[in-house]
Order: structure tokens, then C-alpha cells, then sequence
């Protein structure tokens, strides 16, 4: 099962993102703590593409949620210009807050929250990232699925 989301890219709009994403990933049996950790790496990503990718113009942004195994797959399609943001380097730490450079700390928690994050440019020209979490539990086929007259 995959479920699609087309939204306005707005950040009054970031709700309606997490809210989708929570109730897909559960509808597709992901354990908690890894909706949780999806959420929050969608929440960042989609934030960065509406700030920094659309710059307050209007667009829409597409939110795909599916289930490949074991793992949950979210696509993040945009039409903002194109941006890759695995090329860029993780900040370093070690510096103190005050030294470090303000910004990309959003595209290092999303990093950390999901197993693999990729980026192509689709063949319209658009952005797609693609944020991938393991969840240790394969999706329940039909059979494996109680039914109500099972109790």
C-alpha cells in the first residue's frame, strides 16, 4: 500500500504533513519509534523545501508513503530548483556553538533519523528525496492480518 499527499508548500501546512505521514506509517504497521523518527526527518525536510526551495513562492509538494519489507519509504517531490541536499557536508561539532556557521543542522538530524536518504532530479525537472527507515518488522501480508471474526 502507498498512499500520495499533494499540498500547498506552506508552513501552515506542516500539520497536515505530520499528521499524514503518522497515520500512514501506522496504517502500514511501522512500530513507533520509527514513525516517530519519520516524522520528525519529514517535518525538517519539507520545512527546508518550502523555506529555502520555494523562498516563500507558491508550489505544492508531494509526500509519498509506502512500505518496501521492512522498511518504509517517504518520497518528497518538489518543483522548486533543484537541490541536492546528500551533497552537502554534515557540520562539524566539535566547534562551539557561537563558531559554528548558522544552518544545515535540519538536513544532519534528518540524517540521523532515517537509514538512507537519496536525491534525483526527476524527469521534470523537479526535486525528489527519498528518506528510507528500517523498521526490524516485515509488513504483514492479508493472511497475517487478524480479521474481526478472528477474536
Amino acid at each position: 500500500m502507498t498512499l500520495m499527499l499533494r499540498i500547498a508548500a506552506e508552513l501552515n501546512n506542516l500539520p497536515a504533513i505530520r499528521r499524514f505521514v503518522q497515520e500512514t506509517a501506522t496504517a502500514l504497521a511501522a512500530p513507533a519509534r520509527a514513525i516517530d523518527d519519520l516524522v520528525l526527518a519529514v517535518d525538517e525536510s519539507t520545512t527546508n523545501i518550502i523555506e529555502h526551495g520555494y523562498c516563500g513562492q507558491p508550489g505544492d509538494i508531494e509526500i509519498e508513503v509506502g512500505r518496501a519489507g521492512e522498511t518504509v519509504v517517504v518520497h518528497l517531490r518538489d518543483q522548486a530548483p533543484p537541490f541536492d541536499p546528500t551533497r552537502l557536508p554534515d557540520p562539524d561539532l566539535t566547534l562551539s556553538l557561537e563558531d559554528r556557521p548558522v544552518g544545515r543542522m535540519g538536513v544532519f538530524l534528518t540524517r540521523q533519523l532515517v537509514d538512507a536518504v537519496t536525491y534525483r532530479l526527476t524527469s521534470q525537472g523537479g526535486n525528489e528525496l527519498t528518506l528510507t527507515k528500517k523498521t526490524a518488522t516485515p509488513q504483514p501480508t492479508s493472511q497475517e492480518i487478524p480479521h474481526e471474526h478472528d477474536h
